[in-house]
């Protein structure tokens, strides 16, 4: 008598891919041609364009796993993006990729892009353009020296300090994370991905980078520095406070918070007491003494030695167990 083989074929998971569009009638159709078999379904979100992105799609496009949304005004990619999000949710999808539709992310990546979900390591999988040198060769500098500068701004405000490239548009998220997500509180605009890292820190998701090449062509980029510096600074800011808020006042309290309270208390106490003793020895010409200089700058140094013991804290908080097995 053969023996039953008790192993059972996991089913394939319900990838469903996400295009958020405006102006990219020059690379869509290209895109969805090249998105593989892995994909169940392709949702194209036409955000208000003005060139009827959707509508070319629908008349051009033969592939039938494609859906068309449309927005009657241009709401943001972030706004076109949790459209894209809902409508995969409610076709039961276990992974959405979002992928743009500019051509600068190849689809064939898009195996790469869900295996750490699959493989149950990771809840959220970006794309990193900066993971190997030769993959930067064509990328605009004034882009490199901007991302460099967001990743660090986003490392402090998400928690994520081993991530990099954070604007990168190219992300699969696991069905379950997608569902607890406040989509009502995430920026709509091109803060998007920024945001969504800080929103996954306070779930304490998992976040993994996958290395890519960006492809540049001829693409038109609609993002303006002058535009956005200022909302993505005030971003950066508050999510910053809120998010040591949350994980170090609100719900946990740990010897980093102590040490990061006391780094505060110092600082502002070395800076109080000092600058004006500096424009008082500037206007008068009279060094101030060794205590005045002693008792301002103490506390900075000590402020400093504290606020590296919990920077060394927050590197290690990272967090490394995926939660989307444990959600129902």
């Amino acid at each position: 008598m053969n023996r039953e083989n008790t192993n059972q074929t996991k089913a394939s998971p319900n990838i469903v891919a996400v295009i958020p569009c405006y102006r990219e009638t020059r690379h869509v159709l290209n895109v969805i041609k090249h998105i593989g078999p892995e994909v169940s379904k392709i949702i194209v979100v036409d955000d208000g364009c003005p060139e009827n992105t959707g509508d070319l799609v629908e008349k051009k496009c033969p592939d039938k796993r494609t859906h068309i949304l449309r927005h009657s005004n241009n709401l943001g990619v972030g706004a076109a993006t949790i459209t894209g999000y809902q409508k995969a949710l409610t076709l039961g999808a276990d992974i959405i990729v979002k992928i743009d539709g500019d051509g600068q992310m190849d689809p064939n990546l898009i195996p790469n892009l869900i295996r750490p979900i699959i493989e149950g390591n990771a809840d959220y999988v970006k794309g990193n353009r900066f993971h190997r040198l030769d993959a930067i060769y064509g990328m605009p500098f004034l882009r490199i020296i901007g991302n460099t500068f967001l990743s660090f701004l986003t490392k402090v405000s998400s928690g994520y300090w081993s991530i990099f490239d954070p604007t990168n548009g190219f992300t699969a998220i696991h069905g379950k994370i997608a569902k607890i997500l406040p989509f009502h509180r995430i920026a709509k605009g091109y803060f998007f991905e920024t945001d969504m890292l800080f929103r996954l820190g306070t779930l304490k998701a998992v976040v993994k980078d996958m290395p890519m090449q960006a492809i540049y062509s001829n693409e038109t980029s609609h993002l303006r520095i002058s535009r956005i510096l200022s909302e993505f600074l005030i971003g950066h800011l508050k999510n910053s406070v809120k998010r040591i808020f949350i994980s170090y006042f609100l719900t946990d309290f740990t010897l980093a918070s102590v040490e990061l309270i006391l780094s505060i208390l110092l600082y502002s106490f070395g800076l109080f007491f000092g600058i004006p003793r500096w424009f008082e020895s500037i206007d008068t010409g009279i060094p101030a003494t060794a205590g005045e200089v002693i008792l301002a700058a103490l506390p900075i140094i000590l402020g400093t030695q504290l606020l590296i013991a919990f920077l060394n804290y927050d590197f290690r908080k990272t967090p490394t167990n995926p939660i989307h097995p444990s959600l129902h």
